[in-house]
């Protein structure tokens, strides 16, 4: 008998202008409306928690210096109380949630993609491996030690944001762990329609040629929010738009309608047998592969700013350590 999961893909605008946790609690919420429908996978926008950096976009970088800062002070620490509500939230409601956020790192912020199983238990914190564009100005880069599928309640799992669809060979990476579901997520109400296009474009595309399906959740901004970041008129239009939530089959096929207005769910049941369906007829990491010609090299290694040789590391030496 095939497995089948039923997954959500939520499109959600944050909650601007209080500490941080408000957006929190909007997901958590969202998770247990999720889970009284059905839903045993939950995937929420980019760096939803506490708001993607908008501004960095529609601003000069010598001009959001202050939004920055209020960035680096709303940001999530991980382990922390965001994470810690919403491990919570999903071991009491038996779910996977994909969760994305701006991680605060000491003098840092990354975007950060955090896999929650159905215990609680963070499975998989990455992070995103090149900013793009204006991102740059905001986020620092990941490594290659996040590129990586889970075992999760819901099945397998990798997980790409954004532009990181633009990039074949981090998109293979994932593939030769036999990704089951992967979760892409990006920020919505961005750049117009065309973000729309090429985002359906970009999800299918990743769906055929890994055999897997792909639950993409973008985020939404109410009017009142767009005003309020562009703090002007003409500066308003690049923030609308750009909003492709959905699922998708590992034939390519949208399992729903796609939700590109409005806060909302996508609801599908995913049916694994579609997956050996789609590999048996086209295996991009199997028998559609040819190593001996063409073959990924990843370098899981964490980044490090240093090497301590011939001596303890400070950080994690401890106290009677030291002593001695």
């Amino acid at each position: 008998m095939s497995r089948i999961v039923r997954a959500a893909a939520i499109q959600i605008s944050p909650v601007l202008g209080d500490d941080g946790l408000g957006t929190a609690r909007k997901v958590c919420q969202a998770i247990r409306e999720a889970a009284e429908k059905g839903v045993k996978l939950a995937v929420f926008p980019e760096t939803f928690v506490p708001y993607y950096p908008y501004f960095s976009f529609i601003q000069p970088a010598f001009r959001f210096g202050g939004e920055h800062l209020e960035l680096y002070e709303r940001a999530v620490i991980i382990p922390g109380p965001v994470t810690d509500m919403v491990a919570e939230t999903a071991r009491d409601t038996g779910m996977v949630v994909v969760l994305g956020v701006n991680e605060r790192d000491f003098g840092t912020l990354y975007n950060t993609q955090i896999v929650f199983d159905a215990t609680g238990e963070i499975l998989l914190k990455r992070r995103k491996i090149t900013p793009t564009y204006h991102e740059r100005m905001v986020w620092g880069q990941g490594d290659g030690s996040g590129l990586k599928v889970v075992e999760s309640a819901a099945g397998r799992i990798g997980a790409l944001a954004c532009w990181e669809h633009y990039n074949p060979l981090a998109r293979y990476a994932l593939m030769t762990q036999h990704e089951e579901i992967h979760c892409a997520q990006f920020p919505g109400s961005l750049v117009g329609q065309i973000f729309a296009d090429q985002m359906e474009v970009t999800i299918r595309h990743h769906a055929l040629e890994s055999g897997c399906f792909v639950v993409n959740a973008t985020g939404w901004l109410k009017e009142d929010q767009i005003k309020d970041i562009a703090r002007d008129p003409a500066l308003e239009g690049p923030l609308r738009g750009g909003c492709f939530t959905a699922i998708v089959s590992p034939e390519g096929k949208l399992l729903a309608p796609p939700l590109t207005e409005g806060e909302g769910m996508v609801i599908a049941d995913l049916d694994f047998a579609l997956i050996t369906k789609r590999k048996r007829m086209m295996d991009s990491v199997g028998h559609y592969a040819r190593p001996e010609l063409l073959s990924l090299l990843q370098d899981r290694r964490p980044a490090r700013t240093v090497h301590y040789v011939g001596e303890a590391d400070p950080v994690s030496t401890s106290t009677d350590e030291a002593a001695s």
